[in-house]
């Protein structure tokens, strides 16, 4: 490896680090507050109509051939 990519290694650790420590700084509270806000506001802004989560569709497709055979 060649100075160049010694180079490139140190400044990839360095941005790492530097990342970790940001992470690092906030709470635990700060980072649920943080995400909680994201989805609000993403919800805000999104057009689309809510889509039923997975386990719903799978529960009323059950559901629905209980009685009868498949």
């Amino acid at each position: 490896m060649g100075l160049a990519g010694a180079a490139g290694v140190v400044a990839t650790g360095v941005l790492i680090v530097r990342d970790e420590r940001r992470r690092q700084a906030y709470t635990p509270d700060q980072v649920r507050e943080q995400l909680h806000n994201r989805v609000a506001q993403a919800a805000q802004e999104s057009s689309v109509p809510e889509r039923k989560s997975l386990w719903k569709r799978l529960r009323e497709r059950v559901r629905s051939h209980e009685g009868g055979a498949c």
